[in-house]
């Protein structure tokens, strides 16, 4: 019944019961917020790991342990749900970890840590000890990578993993680069057919989603639109760009009972047009045909807003599923009837954000404060 919502962790979690315990991951820390039934209200119950900004959270459903990854604070674990938390960063040379996954193969659990600047470190005693697996950082090209905000340097934004083999996963570098292993990251290849010359961004890859009931059918999330591809990635169906709604794409989620239904959040534009604009316009829409067309499912969501939703995810449960969603302002949403309405549940939060996103649609008094 636990769920973490973060702008760099896992999108999916699964349980028996409907969620009753979210972890969110802020600028501050993080806040538990919980209710007693599907029929009653969440409450902010408590805190952890106060005054760090907490990148990303994960929690690891086969051991049930909960991990977070802190920006140049290191990683964190909890064994109970978050209530207590230790240190687990032996082995991590780079201090700000970004990005979290994790994959199971029979009893066996690799987890993944992917840092600022770029690189890969992987775990296989449930994080007491890290490798480091340098390839990534050194794959041809990568001496093009860079990051548009100060200080200009990129990082391993997020994983996707191939539910047929633990070994083959895919990471996405922003920017530069979407990157597949097919040897649990020991060497790795880039994908580049989506790229094009004239791009705005270069390579500006966000998120990488397998469909579910295709695994060589992939949606990827960039700075310039969503793209599609039914091949693996050897060709690409650009489907929207930036004079769509959602120009700045970023998170992707699939409906557990069907997945040709979508959800996307993400801004109205990139990052450098909030720092004029003092908007990001973060929405969430939906699609019901796999990307060909989109809908608002934002009703309940602040409506052409400074903030940005930095942050979605979803929690599915016989019967039904919840989506849940962060903003650069500190609030938290919840949609229990797959986007039609959205309840604030949380407020009055550190801004959930990657690095410093909330500073380009904040006052100055608030980037004093935050």
């Amino acid at each position: 019944m636990l769920v973490c919502l973060s702008t760099n962790g896992p999108l999916v979690y699964r349980g028996g019961t409907p969620p009753a315990r979210l972890l969110a991951a802020t600028l501050g820390g993080i806040v538990i917020v919980e209710r007693s039934s599907l029929d009653q209200p969440w409450r902010i119950t408590g805190s952890a790991l106060e005054g760090k900004h907490v990148s990303s959270l994960m929690f690891e459903p086969q051991h049930r342990g909960l991990f977070a990854g802190i920006h140049d604070g290191g990683l964190y674990f909890s064994p109970d749900k978050g209530t207590t938390w230790e240190p687990r960063s032996n082995g991590l040379t780079i201090e700000h970890v970004f990005s979290l996954g994790y994959v199971t193969e029979l009893e066996s659990v690799a987890l993944y840590a992917g840092t600022e600047p770029v690189s890969l470190f992987s775990s296989k005693d449930y994080g007491k000890t890290w490798r480091e697996l340098p390839a990534l950082a050194r794959v041809p090209g990568s001496d093009k990578w860079s990051f548009p905000g100060p200080p200009q340097i990129p990082h391993t934004k997020s994983f996707a993993f191939d539910p047929r083999d633990a070994k083959t996963f895919y990471a996405c570098i922003e920017q530069g680069a979407l990157l597949k292993t097919v040897d649990a990251g020991v060497s790795w290849h880039e994908i580049d057919s989506y790229s094009r010359a004239d791009d705005v961004w270069y390579r500006d890859v966000h998120r990488l989603t397998l469909r579910p009931s295709n695994a060589d059918e992939f949606f990827l999330t960039t700075g310039v639109g969503l793209y599609h591809s039914t091949d693996a990635g050897t060709n690409w169906r650009h489907l929207t760009d930036r004079s769509f709604r959602i120009g700045y794409p970023d998170h992707l989620v699939f409906s557990p009972s069907d997945d040709r239904v979508m959800f996307m959040s993400g801004a109205v534009l990139d990052p450098t047009s909030w720092r004029r604009s003092k908007q990001a316009k973060g929405t969430v829409l939906r699609s019901r045909d796999l990307g060909r067309n989109w809908e608002p499912a934002n009703d309940g969501l602040p409506v052409d807003a400074r903030a940005n939703i930095e942050a979605l995810c979803l929690y599915s449960y016989p019967g039904g599923f919840s989506l849940f969603a962060g903003n650069t302002e500190g609030e938290v949403y919840c949609s229990e009837d797959a986007g039609e309405r959205w309840s604030r549940i949380a407020s009055g939060l550190k801004p959930i954000s990657k690095g410093g996103h909330y500073r380009l649609v904040t006052d100055p008094a608030v980037n004093a404060a935050g």
